[in-house]
């Protein structure tokens, strides 16, 4: 399963990461940083150390799980 993880930095100095599950890919890139920059104008989110204050990073995870039979 990917994810597309948007990471931010809070005003305490923290980081935030939003994850978005099933992203569009390939990434549009401009598209990720202008939504970035919206969520920050918007101040659409709030985390424990107060307000989203900067971009950071964002990136796609990749995260593979294989159950294995223990015959339960």
């Amino acid at each position: 399963m990917k994810k597309l993880e948007l990471k931010f930095t809070n005003f305490d100095g923290k980081t935030v990461t939003y994850s978005l599950d099933q992203p569009v890919e390939p990434v549009d890139t401009e598209a990720v940083n202008a939504a970035m920059d919206e969520i920050i104008a918007q101040n659409a989110f709030t985390s424990t150390g107060g307000d989203i204050v900067a971009k950071k990073s964002a990136r796609v995870v990749d995260r593979t799980v294989e159950e294995i039979d223990l015959g339960l």
